[in-house]
């Protein structure tokens, strides 16, 4: 049983616009990836929702602020990032000290994220569930050609009620 979701932020729950600079939460416009709000929902019934994103540049309160400017805030119950964590994304290392900080087994997390190298492939070495969301086909092509032959527990989703329907 899953009982905490790891979620990306950019472009998983988060659109990431990629000709603006800064920090998401001082962008004028910030925008929800289709299916977010009712997805976090959902999921916030019967399982804890943390965001483990890999911005560099933004702290947890930072971050929580661009969520709360589109009303997901209200369904996640933490944020982890290097600036509160003191490692980078893209490691076992960022998401095993997660599950220590969280006091949870990996067979009880899931890790929702569109970047293969970055989000799955830590997941599937720490040992937790991994969902690959591919809704931006555009964007994941090159990543999905590259891991077609991804192991079959490697869950792949185009959207992102894919979790809870």
């Amino acid at each position: 049983m899953i009982n905490v979701y790891l979620f990306d932020w950019g472009d998983t729950l988060m659109v990431d616009f990629p000709n603006v600079d800064g920090k998401m939460c001082d962008w004028e416009v910030v925008e929800a990836v289709a299916g977010a709000k009712e997805a976090l929902a959902a999921l916030s019934k019967n399982a804890e929702i943390y965001i483990a994103t890999g911005a560099a540049d933004s702290t947890e309160l930072e971050i929580k602020r661009a969520f709360d400017r589109v009303n997901l805030g209200q369904y996640i119950s933490g944020y982890f990032c290097k600036a509160n964590l003191g490692v980078a994304k893209g490691s076992a290392e960022f998401l095993t000290t997660i599950l220590d900080k969280l006091k949870i087994s990996a067979k009880h997390v899931a890790m929702v994220g569109d970047n293969f190298d970055k989000d799955i492939t830590p997941a599937l070495v720490v040992g937790i569930q991994p969902f690959w969301f591919v809704g931006n086909i555009e964007h994941n092509i090159k990543s999905v050609v590259d891991n077609i032959d991804a192991p079959s527990h490697v869950k792949i989703i185009k959207r992102l009620s894919d979790l809870y329907s």
